[in-house]
């Protein structure tokens, strides 16, 4: 069985963990629409692309998760 892989190797990726207090502790989650595990919960996450840097990617993936743009 061959496997081909759509980012570059090695993949590198990024998960970003917000947290905000009000009354209680909270953490910032995305429901996942794509497979696996769509429909569970997760840290907005994704592939650092190759000239990028983990900051950015960071910065980008939460963006694209969750269209939180300044926190």
């Amino acid at each position: 069985m061959s496997v081909t892989y759509k980012y570059p190797r090695p993949a590198v990726t990024v998960d970003c963990a917000v947290f905000g207090v009000d009354e209680r502790l909270k953490v910032l989650l995305i429901e996942r629409d794509r497979e696996p595990f769509a429909g569970r919960w997760a840290l907005p996450g994704g592939f650092v692309r190759v000239p990028e840097s983990l900051e950015a990617a960071a910065r980008r993936e939460r963006e694209e998760g969750t269209g939180l743009t300044e926190i």
